[in-house]
């Protein structure tokens, strides 16, 4: 801790944004980030807390006071050292993480928390523009083979740790790009994908082998990789959306999030959208069902495509403008946010149940829906019920179904496998080892642990690395020998 009484001395400074009206005409990343001397001040404002709670707010448990004083010190270099040593891909969660940790520094008892994120993004993009990330391929190879399925931030840091640690690692992906949902859920305007393109540059470097356009259960055996490689990593992310089983559901008009969002990225990428309906917003009334991020992005990406106007519906109860400190603090409050995306022009309303889609000619043209309160049942159990009479009804050209996911795929490659699935539906495996019913097959990310955030696949992705190496080390040397033996004839 550089300056004992800083936190007195230097306000909060955050992040700034382009003007509304000058970034919907686009969807390149708009935040700006403070000049570099008002973070290094910032980085001056991490106090002596005792118990850095920043640490378990922080999935990847960064170890943010150190470079927080780095920083302020101005030894750049050090401080990206000190983020790398627990976070792979820090330009991603710079961006698109809601920081946890914020939420858990002390500094926020009074809602004047140290601007962690815009740290962070800085020190990466920093290191970025100066040249000091280089890829680090391993001294020493181990002859062994790994198969990472699903290149989101799950896979892409299991990959790279097990490719530094000296294993041959292949990382497979069904799309014809790699990022995962980091490549076609997060829309451009949120983080640009240049950000995916420099890592997997320097993961080829670090020997990674990417092999795209191959769906593992699909386009080959599942099976084939339990004989080809050593070990195997499942990190192919929770894709099976929740749907709203509701009269009219069948309607053109009718699509789920992510649908909406991959065709604009694909867009942004230069791809055609053929073979397909194309989804726009375009001279459209848009409803959006749900609030999380993803209802968030398409409503985004609803203005950007010219939508005439644009509703986001949440079930839920609108929450409190401010948290109570004294029952949350350091735990992820449940308080009113507003993101970028719906300051732009979105209309909200909360405790809404959606309950038709009316249409003409197949396609739809309203939605019916009523209000619902939620009380609690003698067991402190919350219930929802209809509000009798509240029945009202939205125009709608385009529905997106933004409802979270339930679990994986399960078609394809984890019935090919036949691994032992958990009460969600999700890989069954536990943070101990990662390692699934299978003796060779190992899991991470939302494939494991279902739908959470880029910095929890991170870690995720970081810690089944460890627990795969740990599992091809502890092998018989005869094992290994051999697998070398049969790397080297290849």
């Amino acid at each position: 801790m550089g300056k004992p009484t800083g936190f007195k001395e230097y306000p909060r400074v955050e992040v700034s944004y382009a003007p509304i009206e000058e970034r919907i005409q686009h969807y390149q990343e708009f935040s700006l980030l403070p000049a570099t001397e008002q973070l290094q001040l910032q980085g001056a404002r991490c106090m002596d807390c005792g118990i850095p709670f920043c640490h378990e707010g922080c999935p990847v448990n960064n170890v943010i006071p150190d470079w927080n004083d780095l920083v302020y010190h101005g030894h750049w270099q050090e401080a990206l050292d000190t983020l790398h040593a627990t976070n792979n891909f820090p330009e991603f969660t710079g961006r698109v993480c809601p920081a946890p940790c914020e939420a858990s520094c002390t500094l926020n008892i009074d809602d004047a928390p140290v601007a962690i994120k815009a740290i962070e993004r800085s020190i990466v993009d920093k290191a970025w523009d100066e040249g000091w990330i280089k890829p680090l391929p391993a001294s020493d190879k181990s002859g062994q083979k790994v198969a990472v399925v699903g290149s989101g931030p799950a896979g892409m840091a299991c990959a790279q740790e097990l490719a530094r640690t000296g294993h041959a690692v292949t990382l497979f992906e069904k799309n014809d790009r790699l990022g995962g949902l980091l490549r076609y859920g997060i829309p451009d305007f949120k983080m640009e994908k240049r950000h995916i393109d420099r890592r997997v540059e320097q993961m080829a470097a670090e020997g990674v082998e990417f092999r795209t356009r191959v769906n593992v259960g699909v386009d080959i055996p599942a099976h084939s990789l339990m004989t080809d490689y050593d070990a195997v990593v499942l990190s192919g992310g929770s894709e099976h959306p929740r749907d709203l089983p509701v009269p009219g559901r069948e309607l053109a008009g009718v699509h789920y999030a992510m649908d909406f969002l991959r065709q604009q990225n694909r867009r942004i990428a230069g791809d055609e959208i053929a073979g397909t309906e194309a989804i726009t917003a375009k001279g459209k009334h848009v409803v959006v069902i749900g609030g999380g991020d993803t209802g968030s992005d398409c409503i985004g990406t609803s203005i950007r495509q010219g939508a005439i106007s644009v509703t986001q519906l949440e079930i839920m109860p609108k929450p409190p403008e401010q948290e109570d400190k004294a029952l949350t603090w350091p735990h992820w409050p449940n308080k009113m946010r507003v993101s970028t995306s719906q300051e732009e022009g979105a209309e909200r309303d909360w405790c809404v149940a959606t309950q038709a889609f009316v249409g003409i000619d197949g396609r739809v043209t309203a939605l019916q829906a009523a209000r619902v309160q939620w009380q609690q049942d003698d067991q402190g159990r919350w219930q929802m019920e209809t509000v009798a009479g509240s029945e009202f009804e939205l125009p709608a050209d385009l529905v997106l179904i933004a409802m979270g996911f339930v679990h994986p795929i399960h078609e394809g490659m984890l019935e090919e496998l036949a691994v032992s699935l958990d009460s969600r539906g999700n890989v069954a495996a536990s943070t101990d080892n990662y390692q699934t019913s299978l003796e060779k097959v190992f899991t991470a990310g939302d494939m494991r642990r279902g739908q959470s955030l880029v910095v929890w696949a991170i870690r995720e992705g970081r810690q089944a690395a460890l627990s795969v190496d740990e599992f091809l080390r502890s092998r018989p040397a005869t094992d290994r020998t051999q697998s070398a033996a049969m790397e080297s004839s290849r």
